[in-house]
C-alpha cells in the first residue's frame, strides 16, 4: 500500500529503487547511453512508470521496484540521523536493513530518542514534513524546573528566536527527586525546537523522546529496534498526502 497518488518517477530514481545502482551511479549509466525506456535511449530526469514502461540497462530488463518501504525505528540516544558521519559515529542507517532509496522523515538530534520514520516514498516523506500539513509530533521530556507553570505557559504562544510556537497540547507529572515528565505536542519541526521550547519555559531537559510522529507511535519498540508500518498507519499517511483532514490532539492540564 502506497502513500503516493502517482506511479511515475524520474528514471534515475526508478533505477535506484529497483536496486540497479545508486541514484548517482544511475545517472552515470544514463549519460553513457546504457539505459533505454521503451526502446529509446533514456535521458536524465525523464519520467517513467516502472510498472508499465520497458526499462533496460545494457539490454537487460529492469524489474519494477517493490512497493514503497515504510519503517519506524526507535532511535537511541548517541546515534546520528544522517547517511554517514565523518567522525565515524553510528547512524540510524546502521540500525535498519539496507534498502535502496531509504530516507528519514524529520531529523532527531544526536541525543534525542524515539520515533524516526524511514521510507523510500519521497512524496510521502515530503508531505509528512511540509509545514502546510501541520503533522503533529509528540515529545516526552524528562526535565528539571517548574513543570506545572511550564504547562500553564504552554497554553499560550511561546516566543523563540526563530518565531513563535503554539503547542497543540501539554501535560506534566512529577517523577520525584526534582524531575518531571513534560509532554508536549507540536505541529512543526524546526531545529532543536523542543529543547529550545523547554528552555524558554524555564525547564532543563535531562532526556528527550519523540513518542509520536503523525499516525506513528513508539509503542513497545525498544531502542535500536524497528518495524514495518502497519497498513492503517500507511493509509493515514496516504490521507495526509491527499489532503484529508487529520484528527488533532488537544491535551492540556
Amino acid at each position: 500500500m502506497s502513500a503516493r497518488r502517482d506511479a511515475t518517477m524520474r528514471i534515475q530514481r526508478a533505477l535506484a529503487r529497483s536496486g540497479v545502482a545508486s541514484r548517482r551511479h544511475s545517472e552515470d549509466l544514463i549519460r553513457a547511453g546504457r539505459v533505454k525506456v521503451n526502446g529509446k535511449v533514456a535521458e536524465i530526469g525523464q519520467s517513467v512508470d516502472p510498472e508499465r514502461d520497458d526499462i533496460r540497462v545494457d539490454g537487460k530488463r529492469v524489474a519494477p521496484p517493490a512497493g514503497p518501504v515504510w519503517l519506524v525505528l526507535h532511535k537511541p540516544a548517541g546515534v546520528m540521523t544522517t547517511r554517514a558521519d565523518t567522525a565515524g559515529r553510528r547512524t540510524v542507517f546502521d540500525l535498519v536493513r539496507e534498502v535502496p532509496g531509504l530516507t528519514y522523515v524529520g531529523r532527531l538530534d544526536y541525543l534525542t530518542e524515539g520515533v524516526l520514520i524511514l521510507t523510500t516514498d519521497g512524496d510521502g516523506a515530503h508531505a509528512l514534513m511540509h509545514p502546510s500539513h501541520e503533522v503533529e509530533r509528540t515529545y516526552l521530556a524528562i526535565v528539571r524546573g517548574d513543570a506545572e507553570t511550564a504547562v500553564r505557559r504552554a497554553r499560550g504562544v511561546v516566543e523563540l528566536e526563530d518565531g513563535p510556537v503554539r503547542a497543540r497540547g501539554a501535560a506534566s507529572r512529577p517523577l520525584g527527586g526534582g524531575l518531571h515528565e513534560f509532554e508536549v505536542t507540536i505541529a512543526e519541526g524546526r531545529t532543536r525546537e523542543v529543547r529550545r521550547y523547554c528552555s524558554a519555559l524555564g525547564l532543563r531537559v535531562e532526556r528527550l523522546i519523540r513518542t509520536r510522529y503523525g499516525p506513528v507511535e513508539l509503542g513497545k519498540l525498544k531502542p535500536g529496534e524497528s518495524r514495518p508500518l502497519t497498513r492503517t498507519e500507511i493509509g493515514r499517511i496516504a490521507d495526509i498526502v491527499n489532503g484529508v483532514d487529520q484528527p488533532r490532539t488537544d491535551r492540556r492540564s
